[in-house]
């Protein structure tokens, strides 16, 4: 369906649940009202007063006391020694808190940011998702109704018609299982309710066209059965523009709905039925701008001055290791020292000649000339909102969660629960992967013509490349893909005591059944040719190249065979998905869990209670690798064993069964300046399961040398220990909670990208700090709250890792070098080595092609495909083999990371916010609101080094909010990030082949909405 006319459809949608609302009212005013009271206890689900609407009125002398179901029972969040955050619906609306990752504004030690790739990292107290696999589990348990989601939208929807939302601070697994090894992100839907008729409508408008509406109906059905459907949808043009396309992209068109139905059958049994929708179809963009601080390669190596810009590509990583904000920053990578440029260079792409003579025309530069720069050595704009690339973005998500949960109360002392959960993921998304443009790098084939003067294949006609995938073109052109589908479905028994004595419980059972199916694709037009020129042309120059299909082998004169790379010729809309022109990953991973837990609640005394707990997880995940196959065919020049498809490798089965648990102290005593005070002292024990990486390349290793590793990571442990207080004082006035926590934190997952797969590493670490939270009713009309985190992260002593971005630490003996074009990562070599092969190079004796060669090396050989079986070494004179002569297999230096702190884990986070409520005439409110957000610096990476710093930054929010409050009409102005700033909040640094540039992340820009809401 078009973007307009899905628009059209969505307003009209809209205009109708307008219209019918008031006959809905004017029918509920005959409609029986049902006097039973929802258990919240039984499903964390229940309409609870004190948070489930926007109240009546913001005038009140005294702070709501809000219930949670923190510990899986309705208390009273004064009463629960967790450290704990909640908002209410009215409290979303407050705070301007839209959807999940706008949490950390208002919750102390809390970080946010979106991932390059498909999912997002929620931190709680330095705790994140740092391991990029579908084989990782995130860090935070996300729960919808407490059914916890591995996959999920929960932070791209936006919020509506919510009950609720609670953010636990520190381990959760007792109750909430597996991945809540830093918390719980817990959203709870408003449920229907048969106590009466409830509708609610709300339209929008602001900045950047947006279109926002929200609309709820609650219908009872009688006595004992209730329905309540609501909708939300988002329409707005994107933040960003793209200078190059001359449009404007980062947009939004999504939309959900959820419908619920409830059953109360008698008073002992409450069932509930569940169904939520989203969907999303826009050119929402994964990453924000890439920048670069350009490596233009050494301008001399040794005593040996370097005289060709050729041979410092070779010698140039792209990107160096600068800071992101300063002017250098916003240049572009070198682009003549990209693998698929080289390659071009070194092997030619010739496609005839010149009519006439015996000129040769090649597809890109010509003989001689050397790799080309795509990107001109152009500066990008200083503005984080307006990028220049080829490509603009696509974007597609689609997710279903189904929850069936009941609630059986035994007797008088026992509720017995069961939650049944379903949910399917889909998601697809597409960017231009260079993120810059480039100058026109093609040759005319036009009048081109072969030895007998015969037109050649027009390969390139007016010097435009058209790709099976991203179509045509005169510059280089690359975009990147990934493609997800998954699903899961889970299942709960609890059973819950409410004895009267000293002791109670709550025990239970889960189980898991995750399964995934993610690809990423890169698409790069230059890969395309390369592989049309150079592996399938196997009639010569200028011939039209092999029709490649599947398993095609010719064979040769000389007896060997001659294969050749398979090209889909499908758009990337419909991918046949076996093609070798492009580069694929794709990963394919399920996981089971079982878990059997309990909690034992004992008051010791009337001030004095203990709880213990205790869960033992059963974790199998099993990963299908397909091994990557960019230009790989089985011969000699291509060094694979296919040339179409990705065989799948052997299964990877892992197993764990931990144990892990809760002990917490907490006494109420009467300290006679509160109204209630609780202080608690706890310990838990923390588990994240481990997993896979994604596949390596599957490359013949007499050819192509490859640096494998384990592609298991080890799981996540971690001892936490904290003490906390919460206080009501001046009579309901104020309250404060605080809590300080130590953590003693072990194999912490953090992902980089290594030989194009994510490369998870574990590193030790402790962690400690403050939070603390005020809220003050200071008058009827004034309210102030505050929050402030303090963090201080430290990865252990010993603790090592080799920064792609800095392979020689420093040392001035050993240089980085490409690799040849079928590889991945760079290498580093002896400055003495290269200093020789230059001065060969400069004598004729050798090619340039031998540099890259220095990745390729197998014992002292200089070797490679090119040449397989040839002794560079004969006539140089020397040898050199980086899997012995260089550390770590010329992967480069460990980088210390002992005393560094851990990505993404800013040591303040603090905000203040104060509104003001002005009566007026006619029962009309006025309430005006501010906001003020600071985070404090941090770093991208655990490295620490300039390219990882993050500085500080601020956000501020108002509201002016006037109310009629017998109509229950209310009119909002709202503004978000007042002053338009553009913090980098987080960065990612690509692989080595695409030059090591930074994709840096930032906020949304200032946003202007007006907006009109009214309550049946």
């Amino acid at each position: 369906m078009p973007l307009t006319t899905r628009r059209r459809v969505a307003a009209r949608h809209g205009l109708l649940a307008l219209a019918l609302v008031p006959a809905l009212a004017a029918h509920a005013k005959d409609t029986p009202q049902d006097d039973r009271h929802f258990d919240a206890a039984a499903t964390e689900s229940s309409s609870d007063p004190a948070v489930a609407s926007a109240p009546p009125s913001r005038r009140t002398t005294t702070l709501d006391s809000v219930n949670v179901t923190a510990r899986k029972r309705t208390e009273r969040i004064q009463d629960v020694p967790i450290a704990i955050s909640v908002f209410s619906a009215q409290a979303l609306d407050d705070f301007k808190i839209d959807s999940g990752g706008e949490l950390l504004r208002a919750t102390p030690n809390v970080n946010f940011s979106k991932s390059n790739f498909a999912s997002y990292n929620f931190s709680i107290r330095g705790i994140g998702t740092k391991a990029l696999s579908v084989a990782s589990d995130p860090a935070v348990a996300i729960s919808f109704n407490g059914m916890p989601l591995v996959r999920n939208r929960l932070f791209e929807q936006e919020y509506f018609d919510v009950q609720r939302v609670e953010v636990l601070r520190g381990p959760q697994g007792t109750l909430y299982g597996r991945n809540a090894i830093g918390g719980v992100v817990n959203m709870i839907p408003n449920l229907p309710s048969t106590d009466g008729f409830e509708a609610y409508v709300k339209a929008e408008n602001g900045n950047f066209d947006s279109r926002r509406g929200q609309a709820m109906l609650n219908l009872p059905l009688g006595d004992s059965f209730a329905v309540r459907v609501a909708g939300a949808f988002t329409q707005r043009d994107g933040f960003d523009y793209n200078t190059q396309t001359e449009r404007r992209v980062n947009g939004r068109d999504l939309w959900s709905t959820r419908t619920s139905a409830l059953w109360t059958p008698n008073e002992r049994v409450t069932a509930s039925l569940v169904w939520e929708h989203f969907q999303e179809d826009d050119d929402r963009s994964r990453t924000g701008k890439q920048l670069c601080t350009r490596d233009r390669g050494p301008a001399s190596v040794g005593g040996h001055e370097i005289k060709d810009v050729w041979t410092r590509d070779f010698l140039s990583q792209g990107c160096l290791p600068g800071s992101l904000y300063g002017d250098d920053a916003f240049g572009t990578p070198n682009g003549g020292s990209l693998p698929q440029m080289l390659g071009v260079a070194a092997i030619g792409t010739p496609i005839g000649y010149r009519p006439g003579g015996r000129t040769l025309v090649w597809a890109v530069g010509g003989p001689g000339m050397g790799a080309l720069d795509p990107y001109g050595d152009r500066q990008q704009s200083r503005n984080l909102r307006e990028i220049a690339t080829d490509y603009d973005p696509r974007f597609k998500a689609g997710n279903d969660v189904v929850q069936l949960n009941l609630d059986a109360d035994l007797n008088q002392h026992l509720t017995f629960t069961s939650q049944t959960g379903y949910s399917r993921d889909s998601y697809w998304s597409t960017q231009d992967y260079n993120r810059y443009p480039s100058d026109p790098i093609f040759n005319d084939s036009d009048g081109v013509v072969d030895r007998q003067g015969n037109p050649v294949y027009p390969i390139t006609p007016g010097g435009v490349y058209t790709d099976p995938q991203l179509g045509p073109s005169k510059g280089m052109l690359s975009a990147d893909l990934v493609d997800a589908r998954s699903r899961q479905w889970s299942q709960e028994f609890r059973l819950r005591s409410q004895f009267d004595g000293r002791f109670n419980f709550n025990v239970g059972v889960n189980y898991l059944d995750f399964q995934i199916d993610e690809s990423y694709y890169v698409f790069n037009n230059l890969y395309s040719m390369l592989a049309e020129l150079f592996y399938n042309q196997g009639s010569g120059i200028g011939k039209p190249p092999l029709d490649c299909k599947p398993g095609y082998v010719k064979p040769l004169p000389n007896g060997q065979q001659l294969s050749c790379v398979y090209i889909d010729p499908n758009s990337i809309d419909s991918l046949d998905g076996n093609g070798h022109n492009y580069f694929r990953s794709r990963n394919v991973a399920s996981t089971r869990s079982l878990g059997i837990f309990g909690e034992g609640y004992w008051q010791l005394a009337d001030t004095l209670k203990l709880t213990t707990g205790l869960r033992h997880t059963w974790d199998r995940k099993t990963t299908t690798p397909y091994p990557t196959q960019l230009l790989l065919a089985p011969d000699a020049r291509a060094g694979g064993f296919v040339n179409s498809g990705y065989p799948a490798g052997e299964d990877i089965v892992q197993k764990w069964g931990e144990t892990t648990g809760r002990v917490v102290l907490d006494w109420t005593p009467d300290v006679g300046f509160t109204d209630h005070t609780l202080l608690y002292a706890s310990y838990a024990r923390g588990y994240k399961a481990g997993g896979t990486n994604s596949p390596l390349i599957d490359g013949d290793r007499d050819y192509l040398t490859f640096n494998d590793a384990d592609p298991r990571f080890r799981p996540e442990f971690v001892n936490a220990f904290e003490l906390g207080t919460k206080n009501t004082l001046a009579g309901g006035r104020v309250q404060l909670a605080a809590s300080a926590f130590y953590y003693d934190y072990k194999d912490y997952q953090v992902s980089q990208i290594v030989d194009r797969a994510t490369l998870n590493e574990n590193f030790d670490a402790t962690l400690y700090g403050l939070d603390l939270e005020a809220a003050w009713q200071a008058t009827e009309r004034l309210r102030l709250n505050a929050n402030l985190g303090y963090l201080k992260t430290r990865i252990a002593n010993g603790e090592q890792s080799i920064d792609v971005l800095d392979r020689t630490q420093g040392n001035e003996d050993w240089l980085v070098v490409r690799p040849w074009l079928q590889q991945s990562s760079n290498c580093i070599a002896p400055v003495e080595v290269v200093e020789k092969l230059l001065a060969a190079i400069e004598n004729g004796k050798i090619t340039h092609n031998v540099l890259n060669q220095l990745c390729n090396s197998k014992n002292g050989l200089f070797s490679g495909w090119l040449l397989p079986g040839h002794r560079y070494s004969d006539m140089l004179g020397f040898t050199y083999d980086p899997n012995i002569d260089a550390p770590n297999g010329g992967r480069g230096f460990m980088a210390d990371l002992g005393g560094n702190e851990l990505p993404n884990a800013p040591r303040i986070t603090f905000n203040l916010g104060a509104q003001y409520t002005v009566p007026l005439r006619a029962n009309w409110d006025l309430t005006l609101r501010g906001d003020y957000y600071r985070q404090g610096k941090s770093y991208a990476r655990v490295y620490n080094t300039e390219v990882d710093k993050l500085r500080a930054w601020n956000n501020i929010n108002l509201s002016f909010t006037l109310e009629n409050l017998s109509s229950q009409v209310a009119i909002q102005l709202y503004v978000k990030n007042l002053l338009d700033d553009a913090p980098i909040t987080d960065a990612f640094v690509n692989s080595d082949d695409t030059g090591a540039g930074s994709n840096v992340f930032t906020l949304d820009p200032r946003i202007i909405g007006l907006s009109i809401s009214k309550r049946f």
